[in-house]
């Protein structure tokens, strides 16, 4: 049975940039009120102290166009081999701020944005996160399945996991 650990503020914020660094790339979720809603996979550049996440995105894109019609995202991260998993839904804003770009530049970024930092396709994605849960193992994925083979023979019921909510 999982423990519930429901997060506000800071907490939240830092429990938002724990998942989002150690797992990466998330699911990016567009057009989310209607189905099929549309999915790509996206790399985290930062989440800031305020727990808003970025990302690069090329501004002539589909998702670009999307968040323009629609600017509520999901975004999806998973991490088997830890066993770490969180899901945000939020407001999602483009920027085309030079400066902003410049912050959260890194070298990467070339492989798409052939021109650099200076690429004309350049743009960046802020989320706003308004809605958050995360599960997460106590003592990682190995220590985990073990402890389930464990309680299935023992028939004593599983105390591994936390979850919760998060509010920023």
């Amino acid at each position: 049975m999982s423990e519930n650990k429901n997060l506000k503020n800071d907490e939240a914020v830092e429990k938002i940039k724990e998942l989002a660094k150690d797992i990466g790339t998330c699911m990016f979720c567009t057009q989310v009120a209607g189905l099929p809603f549309r999915t790509r996979p996206m790399s985290t550049i930062d989440v800031d102290d305020d727990g808003n996440l970025w990302f690069f995105s090329g501004a002539s894109s589909d998702k670009n166009d999307e968040i323009g019609s629609d600017d509520i995202v999901q975004l999806i991260y998973a991490k088997n081999a830890k066993s770490h998993f969180m899901t945000i839904t939020g407001k999602s804003q483009i920027i085309k701020d030079k400066n902003k770009i410049e912050e959260l530049w890194t070298p990467v970024a070339k492989a798409w944005f052939t021109e650099g930092k200076d690429d004309p396709d350049i743009s960046v994605i802020k989320v706003t996160p308004q809605d958050a849960y995360y599960w997460d193992t106590v003592h990682g994925k190995m220590i985990t399945l073990l402890k389930i083979a464990t309680s299935i023979v023992t028939g004593k019921q599983l105390d591994e996991g936390v979850e919760g909510k998060m509010k920023v």
